[in-house]
C-alpha cells in the first residue's frame, strides 16, 4: 500500500468542470456495464449448478440472492468508484489498498480466510485488467493527474483503474450471502464479461480527454510485438543458446566468458603459428561456458583431491554405456555409504560418488581395478556433486526435503554425461525441475497441512522421476509442468498467508497505536494527583478500556473520542468542587449517561452501572462532607483486558530496541523508507544463516516495514532505521535473486577458483 502524498499545497491546473465531465462520462457506463455482466450470471449460475453435483444448491441459493440483491449490489459497486472519485476530486487520491481498509474499519475482528480468498480473486481480476490495458491506463493516469491539479497517479490511487475496479466489485458482493466457491466464481465471471467493455471505456474516456486538450502531444504506445507461442518459445535439446539466455546469464557465467574467449583465441594463434588447424572453432556462449568448467576443474582437481586416483597400466575408461549402467543401477538402489554422503555436510559428495561408480561398475563385469572415469565424465560427476554440495549446504534444507533433493543426485549425473548444455542454459527442462523442487522444499518443517502436501507432492515427483527416467529427458518436461502448476496454488496459499501476516501486524499496531493514546491521556489527568479510590479505579479500568475500544473502532478524531475525553474532565472537574467542600450539589448527575456508557461498554448490565455511579455520588459526597468513611468503593468490576501485541516468533530476526541509541547511515534509512512492496532483501541471523525477506506492509501508523519468508510467515517488522543499524552490523544485505542452480553454480565457481578450493562459509 502507497503512503506517498499525492496532493501538492498549490493545486496547479485543477479543473473541477472537467474532471465532473469525465467523471459523468465514465462512472455510468462501469456502473451499466457491471449491471449488464451481473444479468448474465443467472445462465451461468445455473449451468455450473448442473455440474455442481453436491454443491448444486449452493449454487441455486446463489442465483435467488443475486436476483434478491440486484439493485444493493450495483449501488455498491457505483459508490465504491464515487468514493474514490472525489478523493481524486479532493486532491487526495485514495489507495485501493485503504479503500479496503476503511470499508471494514469498523470490524476489530481478523479477517477470514474466506474473505482473504475473495480478496484474492478481486485481485486477480485486476491484474488481468491492468495488463490488457496497460497503455491506455498509463495515459488516462498521466491525463486525469493533470486534471485534478498536477498530481502524479498510478494504479493504485487511479479512481477508475484497475485495482480500483476490483475494490469495487469486491464491495459489490461483500454484504451477500455467497458459498466461498460460489463467490470466487462470480468473481470470476466479471472477469470474463466486464474486461473488454471496460477497456472500451477507457478508449473512449481517453480519447474524449484528447479532444478536450488534456495532453494531446502525449502518443499512444506502440503495440509490442505479439509473443511467441507457447509451442514456439520451447526449446529442443539440440538448440543453440537463445539470446535472451545470453542476456540473463549469472555473473559467474559472464565473467568465464570473457575469460575463455582469450584463452581459446591463445590457443587457436599458438596452432596456427605451427601450421596446425585451429583447436577450437567459434562456438558460442554455451560452448565458451562448458570449456571454461572444463578447465576450472582440471586446475582445482589437485587441490581438491589430495590422493588423485591413477589408474594402473593397461586400465580403460568406463564408456558411456557402462557409465549409464552403472548409474541406472545406483538410481535404483543408491548405497547406504551415497545415502549418508548426502546427509553428512562434511564429506565431499563428488568423491563418493566417482567411488560408488567404480565399485559398482564390477556388478557388471566391469574389474574395479582397471576401471577409471573418462575425463568428461568426471567432469559431469564433480560438478553435479559439487553443485547439490552447495545446495545441501547452503539453502535450508533440513530432514525431510534435505534426503528428498539428494536422491535426485543420481538422477542428474546421468542428465549431465547425456546433455552438459544443463550447466549453462537456464530453460533446460531437468535444470527448471530442480529449482521448482528446491523452492518447494526449502524451510519447509512440514508445520502446516498445506506444507505438508507440498512435500508429499514433491516426494510423489522425486519417486516417479528415479522409477521412470532412463535416457529420455522428456520426463523432465512432463514433471516440471505437472509440478509448476502444482506449485502455483501453493503460492496462491502463500499469498493469502501473507496477507493475514498484514492483517494481524495492522490489527497489532491499532492496537497499539489506540493503547498509546489511551495512555497519553490517562497520564495526563492522574499523573501527580492523588485520588479517592473509586475515581482512580474507574479511570484506569473502565474509562481506559472505553476510550482504548473507541480509538479502535472510531479513530482519534472522532466525537466519540472527544465525548469520552470530556467525561473525565467533567468526573475530575466536579472532583475539585467536592474537595472545596461545596456542599448539596447533584454530583455527576450531568454526566450520568456517559458514566452508564462507559460502565456498560466494560459488559456491566443497567443495574449494575447505575450502581458503580452511585457508588461514585457518594463518594463525592463524602469528600464534600470531609467524611472520607462514607466513600463507597466501585461494585466488583468485569475482567476486561485488551489482547496483547503478539510477540514475534522464535525464528523471527531479534532487533536493537529504540532508534534514539542506534548508529545508522541516514542514506540506508531513507533508502528503506522508499522501499517498494515487494521488495526482497536478506536478513542474517546470530548464527550467520541467511533468510530472504519480502516486504509485504509498510505502517501507515508507525512507518515500520513487514517482512514476510518464503512461506508468506511474519518473521521481521523493524523501522527504517532499525533496518539501517542492520546494514552498520552486517545483518542486512541486498537480495540477489537468483534460482537455486544459479546460485549453488556460483558456489561451486567459488570453491573451484584458485584460492578459493575451500567451501565458502554461507
Amino acid at each position: 500500500m502507497s503512503t506517498t502524498p499525492h496532493a501538492t499545497t498549490v493545486r496547479r491546473g485543477h479543473d473541477p468542470q472537467l474532471l465532473g465531465q469525465a467523471r459523468d462520462a465514465v462512472i455510468p457506463p462501469l456502473t451499466d456495464v457491471f449491471a449488464v455482466a451481473l444479468g448474465r450470471f443467472d445462465d451461468a449460475l445455473f449451468d455450473r449448478a448442473e455440474r455442481a453435483g453436491p454443491s448444486q444448491m449452493a449454487f441455486l441459493d446463489a442465483m435467488r440472492e443475486l436476483r434478491r440483491r440486484r439493485e444493493e449490489i450495483i449501488s455498491r459497486f457505483r459508490e465504491a468508484l464515487l468514493v474514490a472519485w472525489r478523493s481524486l476530486e479532493a486532491g487526495e487520491p485514495l489507495s485501493a489498498e485503504d479503500s479496503l481498509i476503511k470499508n471494514e474499519s469498523n470490524s476489530l475482528s481478523l479477517v477470514s480466510d474466506q474473505e482473504l480468498e475473495s480478496r484474492l480473486a478481486a485481485r486477480n481480476l485486476a491484474a488481468v485488467l491492468a495488463r490488457d490495458c496497460k497503455s491506455v491506463l498509463a495515459r488516462l493516469e498521466r491525463r486525469l493527474g493533470v486534471i485534478a491539479g498536477n498530481l502524479s497517479l498510478d494504479g493504485e490511487h487511479n479512481p477508475i483503474g484497475a485495482e480500483h475496479i476490483g475494490t469495487a466489485v469486491h464491495s459489490a458482493f461483500a454484504t451477500c450471502d455467497l458459498a466461498l466457491d460460489v463467490r470466487l466464481v462470480v468473481i470470476k465471471l466479471c472477469e470474463r464479461d466486464l474486461v473488454p467493455a471496460i477497456a472500451r471505456i477507457y478508449e473512449a474516456l481517453d480519447q474524449r480527454l484528447v479532444r478536450a486538450g488534456v495532453m494531446p502531444e502525449m502518443e499512444s504506445p506502440r503495440r509490442p510485438a505479439a509473443a511467441p507461442t507457447p509451442r514456439a518459445r520451447q526449446e529442443t535439446f539440440d538448440e543453440p543458446l537463445l539470446a535472451d539466455d545470453e542476456a540473463q546469464a549469472p555473473a559467474w557465467a559472464a565473467r568465464f566468458v570473457n575469460r575463455m574467449a582469450g584463452f581459446r583465441d591463445m590457443r587457436n594463434a599458438e596452432r596456427e603459428a605451427m601450421g596446425q588447424g585451429p583447436a577450437y572453432e567459434t562456438p558460442g556462449a554455451q560452448g565458451v561456458l562448458l570449456e571454461a568448467l572444463h578447465h576450472l576443474l582440471q586446475e582445482s582437481r589437485g587441490q581438491r583431491e589430495a590422493a588423485p586416483q591413477r589408474a594402473s597400466a593397461g586400465s580403460r575408461d568406463l564408456s558411456q554405456r557402462e557409465m549409464l549402467s552403472v548409474l541406472s543401477l545406483l538410481q535404483a538402489t543408491p548405497s547406504a555409504t551415497l545415502n549418508a554422503a548426502i546427509g553428512d555436510t562434511g564429506e565431499s559428495l563428488a568423491q563418493r560418488l566417482k567411488n560408488e561408480v567404480i565399485s559398482s561398475a564390477m556388478q557388471l563385469g566391469v574389474d574395479p581395478s582397471t576401471a577409471r572415469l573418462a575425463p568428461v565424465d568426471e567432469d559431469a560427476i564433480d560438478l553435479v556433486g559439487m553443485l547439490f554440495d552447495v545446495m545441501l549446504d547452503e539453502r535450508d534444507l533440513e530432514g525431510r526435503p534435505r534426503e528428498l533433493i539428494g536422491r535426485l543426485v543420481v538422477p542428474f549425473v546421468k542428465v549431465a554425461l547425456l546433455d552438459r548444455r544443463m550447466f549453462v542454459q537456464k530453460t533446460h527442462p531437468a535444470r527448471r525441475l530442480l529449482n521448482a523442487l528446491a523452492e518447494a522444499c526449502e524451510g519447509n518443517l512440514g508445520e502446516s497441512a498445506a506444507e505438508r502436501t507440498l512435500l508429499t507432492k514433491v516426494e510423489e515427483v522425486v519417486g516417479r522421476l528415479v522409477a521412470e527416467f532412463n535416457e529420455n529427458l522428456a520426463i523432465f518436461l512432463t514433471l516440471e509442468e505437472e509440478f509448476r502448476a502444482f506449485l502455483d496454488q501453493h503460492r496462491r496459499r502463500i499469498e493469502i498467508a501473507e496477507r493475514r501476516a498484514a492483517e494481524i501486524q495492522r490489527g497489532q499496531e491499532r492496537l497499539e497505536s489506540a493503547r498509546s493514546r489511551m495512555t497519553r491521556e490517562l497520564d495526563s489527568r492522574v499523573t501527580g494527583r492523588e485520588l479517592p479510590q473509586a475515581i482512580e479505579d474507574f479511570l484506569r479500568q473502565p474509562w481506559a478500556h472505553h476510550v482504548t475500544m473507541t480509538v479502535l473502532r472510531e479513530g482519534e478524531e472522532s466525537a466519540a473520542l472527544t465525548e469520552a475525553l470530556t467525561l473525565a474532565d467533567g468526573v475530575l472537574e466536579e472532583l475539585a468542587e467536592a474537595q472545596r467542600q461545596i456542599v448539596g450539589k447533584p454530583w455527576l448527575q450531568a454526566w450520568r449517561p456517559g458514566l452508564q456508557q462507559v460502565f456498560a461498554s466494560v459488559g456491566m448490565n443497567n443495574d449494575a452501572a447505575n450502581a458503580a455511579v452511585d457508588a461514585l455520588h457518594d463518594t463525592y459526597q463524602a469528600i464534600a462532607a470531609s467524611r472520607p468513611d462514607l466513600a463507597k468503593p466501585l461494585p466488583e468490576l468485569p475482567q476486561v483486558i485488551l489482547p496483547k501485541p503478539a510477540e514475534d516468533d522464535s525464528s523471527a530476526i531479534h532487533l536493537v530496541g529504540g532508534t534514539d541509541t542506534l548508529e545508522f547511515d541516514h542514506t540506508d534509512a531513507d533508502h528503506f523508507r522508499a522501499l517498494t512492496i515487494g521488495t526482497w532483501l536478506d536478513f542474517v541471523d546470530k548464527d550467520n544463516k541467511v533468510q530472504p525477506g519480502k516486504l509485504s506492509w509498510v505502517s501507515p501508523i508507525s512507518s515500520r516495514l513487514l517482512f514476510v519468508n518464503r512461506r508468506g510467515v511474519r518473521f521481521c517488522v523493524a523501522s527504517p532505521e532499525e533496518l539501517a543499524a542492520m546494514v552498520r552490523l552486517g545483518r542486512l544485505r541486498k537480495h540477489v535473486e537468483e534460482d537455486a542452480f544459479d546460485s549453488a553454480m556460483q558456489g561451486v565457481i567459488d570453491r573451484l577458483e584458485p584460492g578459493k578450493g575451500a567451501p565458502v562459509a554461507p
